[in-house]
């Protein structure tokens, strides 16, 4: 039988792990979050960081090869942040944002204090429908690690 493969132990170790690329969005993209929900708990959750606030996950974040992502992005959240959210995929709550350009640190602020708002008042979210972003990117930009 074979053996069951470990993940990441802590956010640290997960990070670490990453390539120089995906390790430098990520630093960013979890001061955002820490920024935001100052004395949030983090945790690993299906082997990728996990954000939460009063035992209650807020939010994921994970790399992959050419882009990161944060979930969920709830039908509210997409249209709260219609306009900022335009240049980026959404699918199945999903958002991702490419390695190509700036981690957005501001946006990524406003989603983690809205996605505590949602979770505080106890709201069910529903996955936001799939988008392809509207800026000249690959319209398809899902690659495996």
């Amino acid at each position: 039988m074979a053996k069951a493969k470990s993940g990441p132990l802590s956010v640290d170790d997960y990070i670490s792990t990453q390539p120089p690329k995906q390790r430098r969005a990520l630093e960013r993209v979890r001061r955002a979050i820490l920024k935001a929900l100052p004395g949030a708990e983090e945790a690993i959750s299906y082997r990728i960081p996990t954000f939460k606030v009063n035992g209650r996950m807020v939010l994921y974040c994970a790399a992959w090869k050419a882009h990161y992502s944060l979930y969920p992005s709830s039908d509210r959240l997409v249209a709260a942040f219609k306009n900022k959210l335009a240049p980026y995929e959404i699918s199945k709550g999903t958002i991702r944002f490419p390695l190509s350009e700036p981690v957005p640190a501001k946006l990524i602020e406003k989603i983690a204090t809205f996605r505590a708002s949602e979770v505080s008042e106890g709201r069910k979210w529903k996955a936001a429908p799939a988008r392809k972003p509207k800026v000249g990117r690959p319209a398809r930009q899902r690659e495996r690690r």
